[in-house]
């Protein structure tokens, strides 16, 4: 087991997670995925076969001949924004141990490259894709604020890189634990600050509290947060790519990440493109990834929808928002 795959879920999502696995089937990927969930599994994986893994249960569900996806009950108070280093090292340690390398990818995101580039792309270093709000200068007062509070622990953060990287994507090399385990801390240590780690920047009965979350907030984007604070603490190696490399720009792309509400499988497109906002790249992508090999919605659904979609296209050629 050379590489893994985790991302993690709930609700809804569950669509998002089964597109993005048919875009790596169509870019190349062969292997297995863990997907940490809340809730109830995906009904298109109800025939999944059960088993125990620790405490927790594991449903692994065969995509086909080269894919299986093992669904893994979370047992987390958690937000699952604040999840991922925890269960990147979960893995590691646990059912994935015999693997490389494992990448995360938020549940929102399609594959949008060869497979094989990623597999030579973190025996580089730990992979990571420029965010939307980026960059930060060195002395942007969000940072000012992490070096000052992070000084009471002993800790020398390293903010000269401006570049302020999207925690929905990750790749570990074994050898680079070393920065999960830093994420780890540092999440831990943000996290009586901003009223425990069950707490995220979206809207819901665990958003945080108002003192926490503008803009200006030191804290305000908690996992994204702690893993840019975190690279600023590791000394390892860091391959950043910019902020095309997620879609969030012009240039060649390696993903489409679907920022922001409502997601593509939740859309109304129409609507959407008569109030000036056409669909975007992912929009488009995702809805040519949902028939194959996991099939979630019949033929006559997807081809009505593709046709809003290119229709909602159509019109932002003549009407959009400025």
């Amino acid at each position: 087991m050379q590489t893994v795959i985790c991302t993690l879920f709930e609700g809804h999502y569950h669509l998002g997670v089964a597109a993005f696995v048919n875009s790596l089937h169509k870019h190349g990927f062969k292997g297995d995925i863990y997907a940490g969930y809340l809730g109830q599994l995906p009904p298109w994986a109800k025939a999944a076969d059960l088993s125990l893994f620790d405490d927790h249960q594991l449903a692994t569900y065969k995509v086909n001949d080269d894919i299986k996806i093992h669904f893994v009950e979370l047992k987390t108070s958690y937000h699952l924004a604040n999840y991922k280093p925890d269960f990147l090292k979960w893995l590691f340690e646990g059912p994935a141990r015999d693997a490389e390398n494992i990448f995360y990818f938020d549940p929102d995101i399609i594959l949008d490259y060869s497979w094989d580039f990623y597999e030579e792309w973190v025996s580089f270093g730990v992979t990571v894709c420029e965010d939307v709000n980026s960059p930060l200068p060195p002395n942007h007062p969000r940072k000012m604020a992490w070096k000052k509070y992070f000084s009471q622990f002993n800790i020398n953060l390293n903010l000269e890189r401006e570049i302020y990287v999207n925690s929905g994507f990750i790749g570990v090399n074994k050898k680079d634990i070393g920065l999960v385990d830093t994420w780890i801390m540092i999440q831990e240590k943000i996290g009586p600050l901003i009223g425990g780690l069950s707490r995220a920047p979206f809207p819901g009965e665990a958003n945080l509290a108002k003192e926490h979350a503008g803009d200006y907030a030191p804290f305000s984007k908690t996992d994204q947060d702690a893993l840019n604070i975190a690279i600023g603490a590791w000394d390892g190696v860091v391959s950043f790519v910019g902020k095309e490399g997620m879609g969030l720009q012009g240039g060649a792309t390696l993903m489409l990440h679907a920022l922001g509400s409502p997601k593509p499988w939740r859309i109304k497109f129409l609507k959407q493109s008569l109030l000036g906002v056409s669909p975007r790249s992912v929009d488009k992508k995702f809805w040519k990834c949902v028939d194959h090999p996991i099939n979630l919605f019949n033929n006559n659904y997807i081809k009505r929808k593709s046709l809003v979609v290119n229709m909602g296209a159509f019109i932002g050629r003549f009407y959009t928002r400025n």
